[in-house]
């Protein structure tokens, strides 16, 4: 099963208006709309297609739209506008129906008042100013979950936040369709791997499923050498082979050809394995793991399968940014005072997407699991402003961490380190990040992204209703404590 390309999805833009105001009123909002919508989706700057829906006037019109956008697959969430004065008690029905993100668009058609021709005609038009503050009212009096926009609509400010809250509604609406294949079980002992996989399926949507590793080895048998050398044909134009043990390497090859089969197989698009389970396989997969992800598959390491569900939505939320997202772990830390910085790195499996040079193929010893050398790529993180996102199972519900980074150049070129790595100074610094992540459960298991943004993946947790926790140069611990104890309070509550 493929997935659905980004672009292909649209938002549908619903103006409310009432028929108060004449068929000629109606025309001109109808024909605003229109303008708007157009002048939007030429500008580039939204990754959707914004469709002009309707403009709704009565109850009846409003929950039939819903009721459309609910069961259209292609449609991934409402945009809503009010030009005129639109009575919300009109909205009551179809807001309580809808299942899709919704987002509430506060600005008007013209920029500025007109000074001379102003008249009434133009106040009984133009009232978003006060029809957008009843439709407010309406949602918050019903608890209705949605993302405000405000500002002038032409301005790259406003659509550019509309981009950001649609890539999140495509995250919400993707979450509702992934599946995670867990080949085996997650690693020994390790606490914050487990999780309420039941209770997430409730919760996000995500089918978390385990298939023996005896089933993969399986399809591995099946794997032809022709298969096989299509794959290195693939290596060879995406990556630098700097070893000439290419029976390895083969290996690798065939490694990913049965996973990709296996998940294609399954309409998974995340994945996990552990060290610890390997049965007959030769190598734990590295290259394997790391080209696959390139591709947009999540992975998490030991088992995680909540880090390799994130890396798929997140890496599905930033479809087409181009900078990159990978799995990634805290490894081990730089503690020279006034610059300390954390190395992220993992045993193989980390993504390209996060360099800008071609990663090198090389085969090093692993030095745990008892298996063959494996074939895995090496490169380092390109610098630039990005993220880490930890989901975590707090019992009863999820929580999102997010913590803002700066990644730098490594400081040392560490030869006898064979592996992808990232170095990077955390907000507000090393040693508050960390204790301000441990103070909220973070897992060693994260995401990196240099594309999406903490407001995008609040947005998210907004939609799929689950906590949220920021950590930037602003966050205490004495605020974050306060913040977690109130969170605690008002989940118990519910």
């Amino acid at each position: 099963m493929q997935r659905q390309p980004l672009a292909t999805y649209e938002f549908w833009f619903v103006v409310g208006s009432q028929f108060l105001y004449g068929k000629e009123t109606l025309e001109q909002v109808a024909k605003h709309a229109q303008v708007m919508v157009e002048n939007m989706n030429a500008s580039s700057l939204l990754p959707c297609k914004l469709v002009y829906k309707a403009t709704v006037k009565t109850p009846e019109e409003i929950e039939q739209c819903v009721k459309d956008a609910n069961y259209d697959d292609n449609c991934a969430g409402l945009i809503t506008w009010m030009h005129t004065f639109s009575p919300s008690k009109m909205w009551i029905r179809g807001l309580d129906l809808l299942q899709k993100p919704y987002c509430h668009l506060h600005t008007q058609f013209n920029r500025t008042i007109p000074d001379t021709e102003i008249d009434m005609d133009f106040m009984n038009l133009n009232q978003s100013a006060h029809g957008d503050r009843e439709h407010a009212f309406i949602a918050a009096r019903m608890h209705t979950k949605r993302k405000i926009v405000t500002g002038f609509w032409e301005d790259a400010s406003v659509q550019l936040k509309l981009a950001s809250w649609m890539r999140s509604a495509v995250g919400a609406i993707e979450s509702r369709k992934l599946k995670v294949v867990r080949f085996g079980d997650n690693m020994r002992n390790v606490a914050v791997t487990e999780g309420d996989k039941v209770g997430v399926q409730m919760q996000l949507g995500w089918q978390v499923n385990t298939w023996g590793v005896g089933d993969l080895i399986r399809e591995l048998d099946q794997v032809s050498e022709a298969e096989v050398q299509a794959q290195m044909d693939i290596y060879q134009n995406r990556y630098v082979f700097a070893t000439k043990d290419m029976e390895t390497v083969r290996y690798q090859a065939r490694e990913e050809v049965a996973m990709r089969k296996f998940l294609q197989r399954e309409g998974a698009y995340a994945y996990t394995n552990t060290f610890e389970d390997l049965q007959q396989m030769r190598q734990l997969p590295g290259l394997a793991s790391q080209d696959l992800m390139a591709e947009g598959y999540g992975y998490g390491g030991e088992g995680d399968w909540k880090v390799s569900a994130m890396t798929s939505l997140v890496k599905r939320m930033t479809e087409g940014m181009g900078k990159g997202t990978t799995f990634m772990e805290d490894y081990t830390y730089h503690m020279e005072k006034g610059n300390e910085l954390s190395l992220g790195a993992h045993m193989l499996e980390i993504c390209p997407s996060i360099t800008t040079d071609k990663a090198h193929i090389e085969v090093h010893e692993l030095g745990i699991g008892g298996k063959e050398p494996p074939a895995r790529l090496v490169f380092e993180g390109h610098p630039g402003k990005a993220l880490l996102a930890s989901l975590v199972d707090m019992g009863g519900r999820v929580r999102l961490i997010v913590n803002e980074i700066e990644v730098v150049k490594p400081i040392y070129r560490m030869p006898n380190l064979p592996v992808a790595r990232v170095m990077w100074k955390p907000e507000p610094d090393l040693n508050q990040a960390s204790h301000l992540w441990m103070l909220s459960g973070g897992a060693h298991h994260a995401v990196l992204s240099y594309d999406a943004t903490a407001e995008m993946l609040e947005d998210w947790c907004e939609i799929m209703g689950i906590e949220f926790v920021h950590i930037n140069s602003r966050t205490t611990v004495e605020s974050l404590k306060m913040q977690l104890f109130l969170s605690d309070l008002a989940w118990k509550l519910r």
